[in-house]
Parts: C-alpha cells; sequence; structure tokens
C-alpha cells in the first residue's frame, strides 16, 4: 500500500524507527532477569507478558516483510544470500572479538593462562560465529554477576533469523519453478499448526528440542510472524494497512492476554501492527533517519554491556535501564557507522545485471516497385 509522500517517510525509516525502539525495549526488558534471574521480564509476573518478546515478534515482522522485498527485487539464490550474510556476519564478528580478545582478558576471574588455553574460549568465538553452535559463557566472564549464565544472551535469535532468510530463498525458488504464490499460505498455516503444538512462550521454549543448538519451539514461534510479513509483502497490494486495524488487534491481544488467543494474536498483531506503523511512520521524523539506523548494533551490543555495568556495581533496575541505554545507543552508532556502512558498499559487487538489450530487427524492405504510387493511365 503506497503511503503519502506528502504525509508520511519512506517506509525504510519508519522500519528503521522500529528496529530502534524495539532494540531499547529488549535491553530495558533485560535489565530485570540481569538483576534478578528469577524475573523473566520487567512486567509483573501475573501478566504474563515481555515487552522485549513483543518487540522480537515485530522484528521478525518486519525482517519478514522487507527479506521478502530484497528477494522479490532480485531473486537470485547466490546475490541475495550473500547479501544476508553481509548484512548480519561483520557487527556480529566484531563484537565477538571484541568480546573474547578484549573484554574477556579484561574481566574474568581465571588466570590469564587458563582463559586463553581453555577450549571453551575457542568454541564460544568459533561456535558463536557459526550461529548454530552458539556458546553462551566464557571461562571466568561475569561469573560473579547475578546472572552468569550468557555473556551475551541477545544474540540467540540470531540463527533463527538466519532460518527466515533461508525460508524466503526456498519459497522464492518454488515460486520460480511455477507454484503459485498461494503457497505462502500453506507455510504459514503449517507455521501456526506446529507452533500451537510447540507451544513456546517466552517463558520457556516448547517442545520439540534443539536443532544443534537452537530451540525449535521458540524458532517456529518467531517464524510465524515472519512469514506473515512475507504474505503482507506478497499480497501489499491486496492487503490493505490500516492503523485502526493495527490499534484493533493489539487491543484484542491486550483484552486476550490470559487466554489460548493470545499466542495467535500476538503474532498477527505485532506483525501487522510493526507494518503498518513503518507505512505510516510521521514524515517530520523522517530528518532523523541517519540517527537510528545503528539498531542492529544497539541490540546486539546491550547484553554486554549490561553485564559491564553491573559488574562495576550497579543493582538497582532503574540506573542500569539509565546507563545501558545511551551507552548500547552510542556503540550501535559506531558499530553503523565504521562496521555496517562500510562493510554494506561491498553490495556493488552484487549488483543486479542490467538486462541484456537484443538488437531490434529491421524491418522488411518494401520492394521499390512495390512502393511506388500507383499512377491513373
Amino acid at each position: 500500500m503506497p503511503s503519502s509522500p506528502k504525509i508520511h517517510a519512506n517506509p525504510n525509516v519508519g522500519f528503521a524507527w522500529l528496529r530502534m525502539i524495539g532494540a531499547i525495549t529488549v535491553i530495558v526488558d533485560h535489565s530485570m532477569p540481569l538483576l534478578h534471574p528469577q524475573r523473566l521480564t520487567i512486567f509483573p509476573v501475573s501478566w504474563h507478558m515481555s515487552p522485549g518478546y513483543i518487540a522480537l515478534m515485530g522484528f521478525f515482522a518486519m525482517s519478514g516483510y522487507q527479506i521478502q522485498d530484497s528477494w522479490t527485487r532480485d531473486p537470485s539464490w547466490w546475490r541475495f544470500s550473500a547479501r544476508r550474510l553481509l548484512r548480519i556476519m561483520p557487527p556480529l564478528v566484531v563484537v565477538l572479538l571484541v568480546t573474547v580478545f578484549v573484554i574477556g582478558p579484561l574481566v574474568t576471574t581465571w588466570p590469564a593462562h587458563d582463559y586463553w588455553t581453555h577450549i571453551q574460549t575457542w568454541r564460544y568465538l568459533v561456535g558463536t560465529t557459526v550461529l548454530f553452535y552458539m556458546q553462551h559463557d566464557l571461562p571466568g566472564v561475569f561469573a560473579g554477576n547475578p546472572y552468569p549464565f550468557s555473556v551475551n544472551g541477545a544474540i540467540w535469535t540470531l540463527p533463527m533469523e538466519l532460518l527466515g532468510y533461508a525460508l524466503v530463498l526456498v519459497v522464492g525458488v518454488a515460486v520460480l519453478i511455477g507454484l503459485p504464490r498461494l503457497v505462502l499460505f500453506l507455510v504459514l498455516g503449517g507455521m501456526v499448526y506446529t507452533d500451537t503444538v510447540l507451544h513456546a512462550t517466552f517463558e520457556q521454549h516448547g517442545l520439540g528440542g534443539s536443532l544443534l543448538v537452537v530451540p525449535i519451539g521458540s524458532t517456529v514461534s518467531f517464524l510465524v510472524p515472519f512469514v506473515i510479513g512475507m504474505v503482507l509483502h506478497a499480497y501489499r497490494d491486496r492487503i490493505p494497512l490500516k492503523p485502526w486495524v493495527a490499534l484493533v488487534l493489539f487491543g484484542a491481544y491486550l483484552a486476550l492476554s490470559q487466554t489460548p488467543a493470545s499466542r495467535y494474536l500476538l503474532a498477527l498483531s505485532a506483525a501487522y501492527g510493526a507494518i503498518t506503523l513503518a507505512m505510516h511512520w510521521p514524515r517530520r521524523l523522517e530528518a532523523a533517519g541517519p540517527w537510528v539506523y545503528g539498531s542492529y548494533g544497539t541490540y546486539i551490543w546491550g547484553f554486554p554491556i549490561q553485564q559491564l555495568f553491573i559488574l562495576a556495581g550497579v543493582r538497582q533496575v532503574w540506573l542500569l535501564i539509565l546507563l545501558a541505554v545511551p551507552s548500547a545507543y552510542l556503540v550501535g552508532q559506531l558499530s553503523w557507522n565504521y562496521v555496517e556502512k562500510p562493510t554494506q558498499k561491498f553490495r556493488r559487487y552484487l549488483k543486479t545485471p542490467a538486462p541484456v538489450r537484443r538488437p531490434v530487427a529491421a524491418p522488411p524492405q518494401i520492394p521499390a516497385t512495390a512502393a511506388a504510387p500507383l499512377r491513373r493511365s
């Protein structure tokens, strides 16, 4: 659904704003369990609701929409894959290198020799870079913090994001070889059914075990809004994006949040709401776009920054939020300007080739005798 250029910002700016708001929401929500591990969210336990989990649902929906758009514009499996890896890997590798080679040696409670020679140090670096062998602990790092279980717990969703990219690729190729785009609804139906069976929530990973170290139940839960985002893009010419509909859906989720229906309403309202809001983002906020493009860096740096503040002695949730949010935002901006933007320049080698111009056949020559006008005798 096209937005009026006089009223609404470029949707890419809207997506960037929402991603930054979502990244900050996740950092705020993490502040409670990092200080009080018996609590999973900053919301009261009786609410059975997590703002960070809602934000992640919106993240996956926006990814489904935007990655589907990327495939639609250039349906090349290798250029698509290269772009995705180029986007997600360089900032991740930087945060892992800094964590292992800077933060780890400075804060570990282990002797330096033991830290550098322990296999877990290198398993963390290599396994987490591969994503599907992700590790969460480094020897002696943050071991005395209230939450010693993960050095960077926020990145647990990245392999699920990669699986979403793979889903776009598989479905895209299937449509290219002749399947109708209605296959998206079959994929969505399968995801919703599987999510119902595995029953993952923000409180537990559900059934299904793990794919290597990636929980299958949580992966399916996040892929439901991801596929909804794909559907909203594929049928953008037929599915209207109305703000009042988004409000109704979110209101229904809040009203039924204590019922089994909340599972479906959360995914639907987060997906439809995030994409609708991005399409209707106020134009007056468009100029601030460059200041919100660092959401990915903000997201992947937020958790270790919070752990460092806690190591320094911060024990109040409000103070942790007050210190961690601007710090993570600043590091996110550095990541955007000095890691992500420079590496994105390599995309110039992945441009869609220009269509080959075939020579236009010359019109057939008309014989002179045939072309001569008739004369009356």
